[in-house]
């Protein structure tokens, strides 16, 4: 990149750093972060796709209804750039899904698509776990469309990612765990005032609930709320 190539970078990626704090949840995290990567990069399409908690890979964000159809045809099979990338850590570049012989199957049904670059780019914290929490695709219907700026960009975009994902899954959690204290402290008051026990009566009776009916401590919290009832 020249002086001021890099200087636009720079700028534009710390305007993308604001909007990624800003973002209210995951779901506006990585919208923002497909959006950045068509104005950013000689992309026609992008999508996002996250490791859920069973291991398994979800489509968080696309920017049109055919890296839906790329993204489905791998999770579906298990198969192709995108697993391999989320599995080894590492970007996978197909230059031309028509000559590439890595996922022949999958490559001749993207390319038939109307996909003939793609690039997959793992998304990993920095921290000591290493964590893969999903991968950033970029697509092209040109042949050898990303230059080495698109894919030096492409490794940026994916870091400043990584990092926002993993904040706002957190901070989704926390507010969560705080929800679910609240709800359990809600229904630990009806009991209390319901039974004219103490607040460790309380609570045992609802873990005992929780056990017995094999539900979440929370969802019965919930239910005793809305129905002033215990479940079954």
């Amino acid at each position: 990149m020249t002086e001021p190539d890099l200087a636009t970078s720079a700028d534009t990626f710390a305007r993308l750093a604001i909007e990624l704090h800003d973002a209210d949840g995951v779901e506006e995290t990585i919208d923002a972060v497909v959006q950045f990567a068509l104005q950013a990069l000689s992309c026609t399409y992008a999508g996002v796709a996250l490791y859920t908690r069973g291991s398994r890979a979800e489509i968080a964000a696309v920017t049109d209804p055919v890296v839906a159809d790329v993204y489905e045809l791998q999770i579906t099979t298990e198969n192709g750039p995108l697993v391999t990338a989320l599995n080894d850590r590492t970007p996978i570049l197909i230059r031309d899904t028509t000559t590439d012989e890595r996922w022949p199957e999958w490559a001749a049904r993207v390319a038939a698509l109307g996909v003939r670059t793609v690039l997959d780019v793992p998304l990993a914290t920095g921290d000591a776990t290493r964590q893969t929490v999903g991968v950033l695709g970029l697509y092209s219907p040109i042949p050898d469309a990303f230059t080495e700026d698109d894919e030096a960009i492409a490794h940026i975009l994916a870091r400043h990612a990584s990092v926002a994902v993993a904040s706002a899954r957190h901070e989704e959690t926390m507010a969560q765990a705080v929800d679910a204290r609240k709800l359990v402290g809600q229904a630990m008051g009806i009991l209390m005032e319901r039974f004219d026990v103490d607040d460790d009566r309380a609570f045992a009776i609802l873990k005992r609930y929780s056990q017995d009916t094999n539900t979440k401590l929370r969802d019965v919290a919930q239910h005793l709320i809305d129905t002033r009832k215990l479940p079954h």
